[in-house]
Order: structure tokens, then C-alpha cells, then sequence
């Protein structure tokens, strides 16, 4: 059965991946550039939706020039009109939603050439992604050679971890990028089949550690809240693992749940990552525990609520990213919901590589009603952290009902429900009234287990409905 696996590729993106990192920012530079104008280019040939864009450009633009000229897209906008954004007439909505609807497909190249993964939807639309070799083997090459990992010497010897026992605890029941990709890797290498598994993060708690315990793995690669929900399963005895490393990725990780999974895995490494359906492998850290933008292959505009450019160092509202490997559905200036920041400084490592620091999704912001008529704006990373290093809580979830109630669901009750209620409710309430707010709710519902989205992650943060915006909210 076809893997999509294409060895010269994946050999020549292997080798442009190393020599970058010895390279300079302005090697880099050079580079984005050169790939951007492939993308433009396959985009003006194949896309008509992006054809219509790129031609009303003003004449004698270099691909930067063009780039920052073009109007942002939204996952909407792409999925309402996706026979005019892909570049291969043969892929068809409906039979790419057929495709992702059978399980059975999972990893089976879509006519032969392209891998397929959903989105799980969390921003309002779901997706379809399409990969073709090409852009696979970027995939592959970035994260064989970029994956900073705690021993580097084993994995000089061990670049794709074939001596260790890998569990991927995450969403299973879909075609979700992480899944697929776990699932290509033990098809391209049928001796990893016993070695490499994957663990649904849906099933019952009690169940799920049975499984991890009988498996033993000595890699463990989860989302954030799901490795500290195993962390406390592993503090308490309960789960008996002996890890070597802790891959986590698809959530914002605080330095609060690091903390945590380190002293709950009895000292292991845990290395974080920056990724998402679009892009698969944006960013991994170095040894100093800085994420590291893939910027040879990927270009992230963070840009304020007007879409403007946000100077470096400062918070964006939001960010814009280019896909500089993927030709057959092309993103350009492509709309991710995400807050971040680029760091000014160079990293201690030595690499040409921009630090960044993701701060959560736009979607995920409350909006409260402030002291001076206005709305202030609650981030979701903020509210995490207070909860997490103020209130010693990371298994949570907080629902906003009005512009002035919050409700915290925690999976505590009794005694114990109360005491970290009141606690939380105190945290909440500083935090907002630091932040500008009128005195808020804090509610409190004990007892109930924080639910997980259909790809596993967790929700941990509610806002208010679109239809349930109050008055200040839209001043």
C-alpha cells in the first residue's frame, strides 16, 4: 500500500534543511523569498481563486512586495470556495469528506498521491488539508533533522527514534494530523508496528493507564492538558512509566504544566512543539527551551485586530501564514487565530532560526465588561496561568455566561471541590480586576470532568456564543 514516500525528495529536503541552520537570517530571508515566488507562481497557474488576487497586483513586485499586498483568507472563505483555491482539479470536496469519513482510510493516500487530514472544527469551520509528496518530505526532513531532542547522541544514531517505544495519546476516531502522520510512520516502517502506537485520549481515564502501563513506552507525545491529566495518574502511582522523553504539541504549554509533567515523570525532558493542520511542523525547541520558527518554510505575519503589522516583541491579535512547501493548496496570507510574539533577541543556541512565543487562539479570548464602558479583553493564556501557578489547577474549564459570570467546572468535589473553588474564584476575580474589569462571577460547578473536542484536545476555555455578546462587548 502506497505511503507517499518519495526517498530522493525526501533526501534533497533533508539536505536543504541541515545546511539552514548553519546558515544567517539573511540566508533565510533569501530563501523564503525564492520559495515564496514557487508558491506565488503554482498559485497564478492552478488556483483561480488566488489567480484573481495576483493579478490585480501592481506590476514589478518582488514576491515580499506581492505578498504584503494581498488580502488576508479565512478557513471560511477556502472552504466555501475550494474547487477555485486547490490547483488539482481531481480534488473534489465531496470525495476528499467521503475520503476522512471512513477510518478505514487513515494514512491511505487520497488517488494514490495525496495524504488527507480534517481539522477538528475548534474555530468555527472545519477543514480538509491536502499533502503531496513534496510537501510531506518537507515534513519528514524538518522533523528528522529539527526535533531538538534530550539525548542528542542516541538520536545522532537514532534520528527517527526506532529504538525507543513511542505512545501517541491524542484523538484517534478521525483523520487528524498527528493520527495520520503516526499511522504513515508505522506503514513506512512495518518493524515500528509493535514499537509505535496510539493511545485514544477519549477513552476512560482508568482504561487509558491500563493501556500505557502494559505498553511501557519510553516516549510519551500528548497534548499539554492531556500529558498533565497522565501526570497526575503518574504522581499518584497509578500510571508506572519510565520515560525517556515528553513530546508535547497542539496546546499552548505554560511553564506552570512543564513544571508539573517534569516533577511527575520523575525529571523527564519535555520538549514542546508548534504546530497545526496547516502547517504540520512549524516550530520545536532548542536545547534552551526556545520554540524556533521553521522560517525557511514558513512565513507567520503576526498583525493587530486590523490585520495591521505588529512591530517585533509585541503581542499579535492574530497571525497570517504562508505555506512555502505545499503547491496544490496553496496558503497564502492565510488567516490562524492564533496570538503570538517574535522575540528580539537572538537565541543563546545560535541558530538563525526567529524565536517565537505562542500565547493561545483568538477564538478563545473573553471578552468581559470593563470599568470604563468598554470591554477588556481576558486572554486565554493569561487565565491558564493564573489558574495553574496561582491556584495549583490544571484540569479545568472555564464557561463564560455574560459579560460579567464566568463558571469554573472542576473535576474535584467535596471538601476538596470547595477549598479549590474558592481559591480559583479568588485568582479569577484578582486577575480580572487587574486587567480592567468590573467585579465578575466566579460560579462554581464540582464534580464534572472537563470534556475533550473530537480531536482530543481539551476545552478548556468557553466564550460567549455570537448571539450572547453583551452591549459593551461591541462598543
Amino acid at each position: 500500500m502506497s505511503t507517499l514516500f518519495d526517498a530522493w525528495q525526501f533526501a534533497q529536503r533533508s539536505a536543504d534543511v541541515a545546511m539552514a541552520v548553519h546558515g544567517s537570517r539573511a540566508g533565510i530571508a533569501g530563501l523564503q523569498q525564492s520559495r515564496l515566488s514557487q508558491v506565488l507562481q503554482a498559485a497564478a497557474r492552478g488556483s483561480p481563486l488566488y489567480r484573481d488576487r495576483l493579478r490585480r497586483l501592481p506590476k514589478g513586485l518582488d514576491p515580499m512586495q506581492s505578498l504584503a499586498q494581498l488580502c488576508p483568507v479565512t478557513r471560511h472563505e477556502l472552504m466555501e470556495r475550494f474547487s477555485d483555491w486547490v490547483t488539482d482539479p481531481r480534488l473534489e470536496l465531496a470525495a476528499l469528506r467521503q475520503h476522512v469519513a471512513n477510518p478505514a482510510n487513515i494514512g491511505d493516500p487520497f488517488l494514490g498521491r495525496y495524504l488527507v487530514w480534517e481539522s477538528s472544527g475548534t474555530s468555527g469551520m472545519p477543514g480538509i488539508f491536502v499533502q503531496d509528496a513534496q510537501c510531506m518530505a518537507v515534513y519528514d526532513a524538518l522533523e528528522a533533522q529539527r526535533r531538538s531532542l534530550a539525548q542528542p547522541l542516541r538520536r545522532w544514531f537514532d534520528p527517527w527514534c526506532l529504538g525507543e517505544r513511542i505512545a501517541f495519546v491524542g484523538a484517534t476516531g478521525g483523520h487528524f494530523a498527528s493520527y495520520v502522520s503516526v499511522e504513515r510512520l508505522r506503514r513506512l516502517q512495518p518493524w515500528l508496528a509493535q514499537s509505535v502506537r496510539s493511545f485514544s485520549i477519549l477513552q476512560p481515564l482508568d482504561e487509558l493507564v491500563a493501556e500505557l502501563n502494559e505498553f511501557a513506552p519510553t516516549v510519551l507525545a500528548s497534548y499539554p492538558t492531556a500529558a498533565a491529566l497522565l501526570g497526575r495518574e503518574s504522581a499518584e502511582g497509578r500510571l508506572r512509566l519510565v520515560l525517556r522523553e515528553l513530546w508535547t504539541g497542539g496546546e499552548t504549554l505554560s511553564p506552570a504544566v512543564r513544571h508539573r509533567l517534569e516533577a511527575s515523570f520523575s525529571g523527564v525532558k519535555v520538549r514542546n512543539s508548534y504546530g497545526a493542520s496547516e502547517f504540520l511542523a512549524m516550530a520545536w525547541e532548542c536545547d534552551h527551551g526556545q520554540l524556533h520558527l521553521n522560517s525557511d518554510w514558513v512565513i507567520l505575519e503576526p498583525v493587530d485586530e486590523h490585520q495591521r503589522p505588529v512591530p517585533v516583541g509585541h503581542a499579535s491579535a492574530a497571525v497570517l501564514l504562508t505555506h512555502l512547501a505545499n503547491t496544490v493548496q496553496p496558503l497564502i496570507r492565510y488567516d490562524l487565530g492564533d496570538h503570538l510574539r517574535f522575540l528580539p533577541e537572538p537565541c543563546h543556541c545560535g541558530s538563525p532560526l526567529p524565536v517565537i512565543e505562542v500565547q493561545g487562539r483568538r477564538d478563545d479570548t473573553l471578552h468581559v465588561d470593563g470599568r470604563h464602558g468598554h470591554s477588556v479583553a481576558l486572554l486565554p493564556l493569561a487565565l491558564s496561568t493564573v489558574l495553574e501557578e496561582q491556584a495549583g489547577l490544571f484540569d479545568f474549564q472555564i464557561c463564560q455566561k455574560d459579560g460579567r459570570t464566568l463558571q469554573l467546572r472542576l473535576p474535584q468535589s467535596g471538601t476538596e471541590g470547595r477549598t479549590a473553588l474558592a481559591l480559583a474564584r479568588k485568582v479569577l476575580q484578582g486577575y480580572a480586576r487587574s486587567q480592567g474589569s468590573v467585579p465578575i462571577r466566579v460560579e462554581g460547578v464540582l464534580g464534572c470532568q472537563v470534556p475533550r473536542g473530537r480531536s482530543g484536545k481539551s476545552c478548556r476555555i468557553l466564550p460567549k456564543g455570537p448571539k450572547q455578546v453583551s452591549a459593551t462587548a461591541l462598543r
